[in-house]
C-alpha cells in the first residue's frame, strides 16, 4: 500500500518473482512529494545517491540535490518503467487479518490477499504537542504539512518550533523574507554539508555507517526516533546549521515546553543541547578521519576539519509573549508519525508504533517499508529502499511458498 518510493521499489522486486500484486494509492504515484512539502524543498541527499532498483541518477548535476519537481518526475518514471500496477485514487479503510491473509477494505471495494506490504510512509501526521491547544487565537499555527511559502504567513514575527532539517530551513528561508524569526531548539544533529572537500553524506556512505544494520545496533529505538540532521540542499552546497541561522539574525531559544497565561515556556537547558550537539558532530568526524587512515584515503580527500562550536546566545529568554503581537506565527516543526488508523491487526505498540523485525510485523505476512531504520541506518533515504525491498520480497516469497493457501 502506497505508491511512493517504497511500494513501487516492492512492486519492482515482486514484479521480477512474477508475484501477483497490486499497489493501492490514496492520491496519485508519489502523491506525498506532490502534496505534503513545501514549494523551495530539495532533497538533503546528493543527485548521484538518488537512485532505485535499475534507475540511477543519469543527469547533468551529480552533485546537485532534486528540487519537488525533479524527485516527482524521477519517481513517476521508475513507476512507468517498471509497469507497476498502481491503482490510485483509492483509500484504504480497513486491513483484518482472515484465515489464509488479509481483508483489504477500500474506497472501491473489497480486496483478499495472503500478504501485505505496508508502504504508507513514516510522515502521514504532522506531530504538535498537546499545549499547542492553548496557543491564543490571534497567532496563527501551521505545520510543516501547511507551509508553502514565507508569503501565505500573516506579517510579523515567526516562532519555528524544532531544529531539525525541516525547522532550519524554514527558520532560513522566513527570515531571508525579512521577518524577525525565534528557533526553539530542542534535540538535534549537527552536520556539515561538506567535510574534507566531499559531501557529508558521501562519507556516511562510503564509511559504512548507513550500512550499519538494525539488530546490530546498541539503540535502535532511539536511532529511528533521531531527528533528520541540519542539512539543506543547495546549489552552493551551503552549511545550514545554528550558526549559520544565528548569523543570519534568527534568535535561538530553548525547547517550548508549555503555555502558560499567553506565554510560551521554553526550557533553561540550550547551553547543554548545542554542546551535546557539538559534542556528537566531533565524534563523527573523528569516525570518518579514523576511517580515512586505516583505509590509506587521506590522499584523496582535504585535510581534517573541526568546526567552531554552536554559538549559546548571551541571555536566552525563559519565556515568549504570545499575546502582544510581535510574535504572529508559530511554525510547528516538531516531526511527523505515521497513520496506522486503518490498521486493525494488533500489532501495534503502547505508542501507536508498528511491531516488527525489520520490516517483518508481527502477524503472519504482514510487512513493511519506508520507515526509518527499518533495516540499515541508510533505510531513511530513497536510495536505501533497494536493499530493504528486496529482502523484504525475498522473506514474502518464502511466506507463501511455506504457508497454507486459506
Amino acid at each position: 500500500m502506497g505508491a511512493g518510493h517504497a511500494g513501487l521499489a516492492a512492486s519492482h522486486f515482486l514484479g521480477e518473482r512474477s508475484i501477483d500484486h497490486l499497489v493501492i494509492e490514496r492520491g496519485e504515484v508519489a502523491n506525498s512529494w506532490r502534496r505534503e512539502r513545501w514549494d523551495s524543498l530539495r532533497l538533503l541527499t546528493p543527485n548521484w545517491q538518488t537512485r532505485l532498483p535499475g534507475q540511477p541518477y543519469d543527469g547533468a548535476d551529480p552533485d546537485g540535490y532534486m528540487t519537488m519537481g525533479e524527485v516527482i518526475g524521477f519517481i513517476d518514471r521508475f513507476a512507468a518503467a517498471t509497469k507497476a500496477p498502481v491503482r490510485t485514487g483509492t483509500d484504504v479503510t480497513s486491513v483484518r487479518r482472515t484465515g489464509g491473509g488479509y481483508q483489504v477494505t477500500t474506497s472501491a471495494g473489497e480486496i483478499r490477499c495472503r500478504t501485505v506490504v505496508i508502504a504508507s510512509g513514516a510522515c502521514n501526521q504532522p506531530v504538535v504537542p498537546p499545549y499547542a491547544e492553548a496557543v491564543p487565537a490571534t497567532v496563527e499555527q501551521v505545520t510543516a504539512f501547511d507551509y508553502r511559502d514565507p508569503a501565505k504567513l500573516p506579517d510579523g514575527g515567526v516562532l519555528v518550533v524544532g531544529a531539525s532539517a525541516t525547522g532550519v530551513q524554514l527558520a532560513a528561508e522566513l527570515r531571508r523574507s525579512g521577518r524577525p524569526v525565534t528557533l526553539s531548539v530542542g534535540e538535534h544533529v549537527r552536520l556539515p554539508r561538506t567535510y574534507r572537500g566531499r559531501d557529508v553524506l558521501w562519507w556516511m556512505d562510503a564509511s559504512g555507517v548507513w550500512d550499519e544494520r538494525y539488530d546490530q545496533l546498541d539503540d535502535l529505538d532511539r536511532a529511528r526516533r533521531l531527528p533528520s540532521p541540519q542539512l539543506v540542499g543547495t546549489p552552493e552546497r551551503a552549511t545550514l546549521d545554528l550558526n549559520a541561522l544565528t548569523g543570519m539574525g534568527v534568535d535561538l531559544v530553548g525547547r517550548f515546553s508549555a503555555v502558560r497565561d499567553g506565554r510560551a515556556l521554553l526550557s533553561g537547558g540550550l547551553r547543554n543541547v548545542l554542546s551535546l550537539a557539538d559534542l556528537k558532530l566531533g565524534r563523527l568526524l573523528d569516525t570518518f578521519d579514523g576511517w580515512a587512515r586505516a583505509g590509506g584515503r587521506d590522499a584523496e580527500v582535504g585535510p581534517p576539519e573541526r568546526f567552531a562550536p554552536t554559538r549559546v546566545p548571551e541571555a536566552a529568554p525563559w519565556q515568549l509573549d504570545l499575546r502582544g503581537g510581535q510574535l504572529r506565527t508559530i511554525v510547528w516543526a516538531t516531526g511527523f508519525r505515521p497513520d496506522y488508523r486503518w490498521l486493525d491487526v494488533p500489532v501495534l505498540d503502547p505508542k501507536g508504533r508498528l511491531r516488527h523485525d525489520g520490516g517483518v510485523v508481527d502477524s503472519p505476512g504482514l510487512y513493511a517499508l519506508g520507515l526509518p531504520v527499518l533495516r540499515r541506518r541508510g533505510s531513511t533515504f530513497i536510495h536505501g529502499i533497494e536493499r530493504d525491498a528486496r529482502e523484504i520480497v525475498d522473506h514474502l516469497a518464502r511466506h507463501l511458498a511455506e504457508a497454507p493457501r486459506g
